[in-house]
């Protein structure tokens, strides 16, 4: 089992689980993010991906264990935590700019919105100059492609200034040569704004690509607790350290890349390979295991 590291981080979850009546999601769920990392989540389908970011988000609590930021309950939603969807936030009656500028405007009172309205507007500006839409800040969400829409959306996020940007699918409805240069584009921001993201995605090509860490969740393994798995969830069975982020999809091709997505994808989507709780393929300086006594009689 490895050890934690008691070191303040941005993101401290510990002996989390999540359960919805008789059936448990999270399983004992253990991680620590560092500020300014770009990880990415993977899993089986339903193995509870989009659970943890609610949990993270304080959309919804742990059934136990606990979720710090900063040393704190993450508590409610709020601005330390942003927020992008597969599908597209916009509101389609108000333009682009309207759109980034409503998440400040909407925390003034109306006299200091009003106030502040051109400071308000070079702000959204600013943030529609990052995403490269600064030219396009007066037209309407439906005249936007939609990889352009999901570039108005992350302007949203980024401009209440989130200690973590959470990302769930979101370039999952976009076609191959789109979500491509989306990915590229994600990855230049990420470096030119020096975000902590957490991005979950269904595709394991694209986890690797793109994340500095990449950690999967899956439901297919085993421990001690017996043969019985209708009341398991799931856990954390692989974690690993990344290469820095890079813009060219050559890396893609190369030996090294295809052998973890291959690694990756048999230690969380085979059924049939089921690693013992005590031999997860744990190798993140940061991962750590607490391991209850049930799942692990023989723990060292």
């Amino acid at each position: 089992m490895n050890e934690k590291n008691n070191a303040p981080k941005l993101l401290h979850i510990e002996n989390v689980y999540k359960q919805y009546g008789e059936k448990m999601i999270l399983d004992n769920i253990d991680l620590i993010v560092n500020e300014g990392e770009f990880c990415t989540v993977v899993g089986p389908s339903g193995c509870g991906k989009s659970t943890l970011l609610r949990l993270i988000l304080g959309q919804e609590p742990p059934t136990e264990g606990r979720l710090l930021l900063d040393g704190k309950p993450v508590g409610y939603p709020n601005t330390d935590r942003g927020i992008v969807y597969q599908r597209y936030s916009l509101f389609p009656h108000l333009t682009v700019l309207e759109n980034v500028m409503l998440g400040p405007s909407l925390k003034l009172g109306l006299m200091e919105r009003r106030r502040r309205k051109t400071e308000l507007r070079d702000e959204a500006m600013h943030y529609l100059q990052h995403v490269n839409l600064h030219l396009h800040g007066n037209k309407y969400p439906h005249e936007l492609s939609g990889g352009m829409q999901q570039r108005v959306a992350i302007a949203q996020a980024l401009i209440m200034k989130p200690r973590i940007l959470l990302m769930d699918e979101p370039f999952g409805a976009l076609d191959p040569q789109t979500r491509e240069d989306m990915q590229i584009f994600l990855l230049e921001l990420w470096e030119q704004e020096k975000m902590t993201i957490f991005f979950v995605t269904h595709d394991l090509e694209e986890a690797l690509y793109l994340g500095t860490r990449i950690f999967a969740l899956s439901q297919y393994y085993s421990d001690d607790r017996g043969h019985d798995h209708k009341k398991r969830g799931a856990k954390i069975v692989s974690d690993h350290k990344l290469p820095s982020a890079v813009a060219s999809n050559e890396i893609k091709h190369t030996p090294e890349f295809l052998a973890l997505l291959e690694t990756i994808r048999k230690d969380a989507f085979e059924k049939d390979h089921l690693q013992h709780v005590r031999e997860f393929n744990l190798k993140h300086p940061d991962s750590y295991q607490t391991l209850t006594e049930e799942e692990s009689n023989h723990r060292g």
